[in-house]
């Protein structure tokens, strides 16, 4: 299996590792500690032994912090984990919600009279930093770097990751590494830069066409890289991953030399304000340039080759879910357990030789633990998929040709008409999402709200966006597209994304529609302005969505004809590949409404 239902965490290990760095802060004449969930990449995912959030708190989250003080620690997260927050943590910890309530809105309610506040300045972003010091400006709060505090009290501290890399065949990256370095170096000159640093994994592994291990379920690895602006890359990797020829462009180096290099560097320097580690910026101090990461936006907008390829592979994919699917729908209610099907899942999504890994831990949350939007199933949660109950089902794959993520909410025997109405106010703002048509220019944040709509009307809202940008065979959350409130960046044609609304019962249930969709340029449409450049989606997902939890009657026509065709396409891509019992289970999932 590549996933574990182990538990990773627990409540009770907080509170004498808490005691333990409470200890050392005070010996450092320090009154607090920020510890991040990032590494010194600033990724969203970490290696094992950068869990140090979740050694610390137990909280297992991809997103958040804590701010341990002398007499109070707050662990910050955002809507997505605060249900989830609260299962996870001792009492000793205080769940803070974020960003409605920023650090420094935080330190100042605790510290009225000042105080210094460490922090390890390799895993905070210089713009973090940056904000969090203009927002405690004259109130006696200091932030000051030290070493990291964590690192000194966790005894059996996992070792760095040291996986070999591997290439990333030409046929899948559609385009060699010596041209993205050179374009990319062009656009350097342009910007008037010498050079720019690359710190995530996933930039640098697509632009040199490797892949790796470092981290679970993500085929990226650690490492840093500086890009020339005259076509050159100085890699800052551990020898032991190097195991393939990078070409001559590439000069290798220990991670030690990064920041002497970093400081060699001449004239101006591109970098990532929101990435860019505080350590990596006091070196440049007045030579940044925050231009973004150059890998970022190329990386995004994906060739005809990589949307080749991730269309194969959720073709692939689509067959494994089905197949569960089936098999699921023949078991009695009260006979399976949630790790059962997370385990058939895989099994079915094993017998794709091109499967390399699950592109993250299974969600197969049913009744209450639906409601845990990034639910993660242990032994000890294991939950009996009852009759009434909606069960979660969020997944995905990692295949040479692809990433995918998809979600399906299923009824297990005789759901309610409320979990039923719920459904389908989701449906139709995913539905009415995957229709839209929107002028070129726009953002995620212009456009998610049509996706919220129908749950609005209804009094009813979701905290998480409404969708993110996916890799090719790389990270299944990439930036920098989103479908967010606060996502600025123009929405283009390549660029991959989840659309996937949902809604959510603390201590009832959840549901949540994911497919994911391709920008592509819209045709004209009789009648339409010629000069108006317009985009609109290519569904990627073909996967039924559960006809037994919808209100006809809620349906637009529209939204009938677009499901209805939805479910005639997923029969013509997908019937042909299954085996007959999944074709005749398909036949029916799909009739027409």
């Amino acid at each position: 299996m590549f996933q574990s239902f182990e538990v990773t965490a627990r409540p009770e290990q907080g509170p004498p590792r808490l005691a333990a760095l409470r200890g050392v802060m005070a010996s450092e004449g320090l009154d607090g500690f920020l510890i991040p969930r990032a590494d010194a990449h600033q990724g969203e995912y970490v290696a094992p032994r950068d869990e140090r959030l979740a050694w610390l708190t137990g909280f297992t989250g991809s997103a958040g912090f804590c701010a341990v003080l002398t007499d109070v620690a707050g662990v910050f997260v955002d809507g997505r984990y605060r249900t989830q927050v609260k299962a996870q943590v001792a009492t000793e910890f205080t769940p803070v919600p974020w960003p409605e309530v920023s650090l420094g809105t935080w330190l100042k309610e605790q510290l009225p009279n000042g105080g210094k506040i460490g922090f390890d300045p390799w895993l905070h972003a210089a713009g973090q930093i940056t904000s969090a010091q203009k927002n405690l400006a004259d109130c006696g709060i200091q932030l000051v770097r030290c070493e990291n505090l964590v690192d000194r009290v966790w005894e059996d501290q996992p070792a760095p990751p040291t996986n070999p890399i591997k290439s990333h065949p030409i046929e899948f990256a559609g385009e060699t590494a010596d041209s993205k370095i050179s374009r990319l170096a062009e656009g350097l000159r342009e910007a008037g830069c010498s050079a720019a640093v690359i710190t995530l994994p996933d930039s640098i592994m697509w632009l040199l066409n490797i892949r790796g291990s470092d981290i679970g379920y993500n085929p990226v690895a650690h490492g840093f890289a500086i890009l020339h602006a005259d076509g050159r890359i100085d890699l800052f990797m551990a020898k032991e991953k190097l195991t393939v020829n990078l070409g001559n462009l590439v000069s290798l180096y220990e991670p030690g030399s990064f920041l002497d290099a970093v400081a060699a560097v001449e004239g101006k320097v591109q970098v990532d304000l929101g990435t860019l580690p505080q350590a990596v910026a006091d070196v440049l101090s007045d030579r940044m340039v925050d231009g973004g990461d150059p890998c970022a936006l190329p990386k995004a907008c994906k060739n005809q080759a990589e949307i080749a390829g991730s269309a194969e592979a959720h073709l692939r994919d689509a067959v494994a879910v089905v197949e569960t699917l089936c098999w699921l729908d023949a078991q009695a209610p009260g006979t399976l357990t949630e790790t059962q099907v997370v385990t058939r899942l895989e099994e079915n999504r094993r017998k794709d030789n091109a499967l390399q890994d699950i592109s993250f831990d299974t969600i197969a949350g049913t009744g209450p633990n639906g409601a845990i939007m990034h639910y993660r199933v242990t032994e000890e949660t294991d939950s009996i998929l009852e009759d009434g109950h909606i069960l979660v089902l969020d997944s995905g794959g990692q295949y040479l040709d692809g990433t995918t993520d998809i979600t399906r909410t299923i009824a297990i025997g005789d759901v309610g008409d409320e979990e039923k109405a719920c459904f389908t106010r989701v449906l139709k703002g995913m539905i009415n999402m995957s229709m839209l048509r929107w002028p070129v220019g726009l953002a995620g944040r212009d456009i998610e709200g049509v996706a919220r709509a129908p749950l609005w009307a209804a009094g009813q809202d979701f905290n998480h966006g409404v969708g993110h940008g996916v890799g090719a065979y790389l990270s299944v959350h990439e930036g920098p597209q989103r479908l967010s409130k606060t996502s600025h960046v123009p929405l283009q044609p390549g660029m991959i994304l989840s659309n996937e609304p949902g809604y959510y019962r603390e201590g009832a249930f959840g549901i949540r529609i994911e497919n994911l969709v391709v920008v592509q340029d819209a045709p004209a449409l009789p009648g339409g302005d010629d000069e108006r450049a317009m985009l609109n989606w290519r569904t990627l997902t073909y996967v039924p969505i559960d006809r037994r939890l919808i209100l006809v009657e809620m349906l637009t026509s529209a939204e009938r004809d677009w499901l209805n065709n939805y479910h005639r396409d997923v029969t013509e891509k997908i019937r042909p590949r299954l085996g007959d019992d999944a074709q005749l289970w398909l036949d029916a999932a799909t009739a027409p409404i």
